[in-house]
């Protein structure tokens, strides 16, 4: 889950670590108000979207007067924002952020992260920040460097040296940066975060560390132990089909191609997808119904699939262990009849039960076309949807 960065500066001052001042709105006018108790010459104005890039595209602007941040703030509430992360559709700006200016003398490139290949957290540290650090990975990949740690209840001082030794601070700033990385790493272990990213980090020129920008997302997985975060959901920024498919335990991710997918099981979602790009179609959606998929969720499915425009055509793609295949196929036969589905409609049913899975399919009076295999599956809607 994400959080926009008003909100993630909340957390990280919570576990005492320095962000400017700020003051969010979802009014202008009330955004003009709130921003006359902070104490700056300029104001920064910033865009509250959950895509990066915002700058680029006229999301953050630096005011020096209230007169100039109350016309600012007017244009860019409501306007919509099209960054590299929020593609061609681009994202509306319902919230504003103004925060206090800092004197800027170095930035800096920190994030901590789940490594999933090693089971550890890396630390991601850099001292080409404000820019985007896959650029700086491909240009000038000796200015990163990645501290993978193993997960304790602290951590060490000679991994706080490591994270920090590209920054090249003196030693006032750099208790200061020690003191930065071991509060962020208890705020992502406390909070089940899964990563954090700050871009920039600044040094002012009054020698100060600040988090000038901040990311945070957390595993959706522990939200049940973490409430107050959990309030902090902004479902402006989620697409509606995947808040829909949460609503009925459907693990749904919308894709820009023109077949649906609906699978039982993650690993065969993903198999299911690269068998579709490899006969030349796109797939999508990501969609697993899971091991118990009632006629009420696979109704759901269908409906959260069917809701985007862009498909043509929907594989169902079933291994029956737990979930029997003539359970399933009958809450196919169900949903279609419901729905009415006028696209192509390729099943593939494999595993316990699914020989009378297939007999409920072949006499239920769909226009459905019956596969063998994954193979023939993927070669059959391709070929409908063409």
């Amino acid at each position: 889950m994400n959080i926009h960065e008003h909100q993630a500066k909340q957390i990280l001052r919570k576990y005492g670590i320095v962000v400017p001042e700020g003051v969010f709105a979802l009014t202008v006018d009330e955004l003009v108000e709130k921003a006359k108790s902070l104490k700056t010459k300029k104001y920064v104005l910033k865009a509250q979207i959950h895509a990066g890039g915002r700058g680029k595209a006229g999301g953050v602007k630096i005011l020096n007067t209230i007169e100039e941040l109350k016309v600012a703030a007017k244009e860019l509430l409501g306007k919509k924002l099209i960054t590299h992360q929020t593609g061609p559709e681009g994202r509306k700006v319902k919230r504003l952020y103004v925060e206090e200016s800092s004197n800027i003398n170095k930035e800096f490139y920190l994030s901590c992260l789940v490594d999933r290949a090693s089971s550890k957290i890396a630390f991601i540290s850099s001292d080409q920040g404000g820019m985007d650090i896959e650029e700086v990975a491909n240009k000038n990949p000796e200015k990163i460097i990645t501290t993978k740690i193993e997960m304790n209840n602290k951590i060490s001082e000679n991994d706080c040296e490591n994270i920090i030794k590209i920054f090249n601070l003196n030693e006032n700033t750099k208790s200061q940066a020690m003191h930065l990385i071991k509060s962020i790493y208890t705020m992502f272990i406390n909070t089940d975060a899964n990563m954090v990213e700050i871009n920039p980090l600044i040094l002012t020129k009054e020698e100060k560390l600040v988090c000038l920008d901040a990311k945070i997302n957390f595993d959706s997985n522990a939200l049940f132990r973490h409430p107050e975060i959990l309030e902090l959901r902004d479902f402006n920024e989620e697409e509606p089909a995947e808040i829909e498919a949460s609503k009925h335990d459907l693990a749904y991710i919308k894709l820009d191609g023109s077949i649906g997918c609906m699978v039982n099981g993650a690993g065969l979602a993903m198999a299911t997808m690269d068998i579709i790009k490899l006969y030349g179609e796109e797939p999508a959606n990501f969609l697993d119904v899971g091991g118990g998929a009632s006629k009420e969720k696979v109704s759901a499915a269908f409906k959260i699939i069917l809701s985007d425009k862009n498909v043509r055509g929907i594989l169902i793609n079933i291994f029956g262990g737990i979930m029997r295949c003539d359970v399933l196929a009958q809450g196919v036969v169900d949903a279609a009849k419901e729905i009415k589905i006028e696209v192509p409609l390729v099943v593939r049913l494999a595993g316990t039960n699914f020989k009378e899975g297939k007999k409920i399919l072949d006499s239920s009076g769909l226009k459905l076309i019956s596969a063998e295999n994954l193979d023939d599956a993927a070669k059959k809607i391709v070929e409908a949807v063409k």
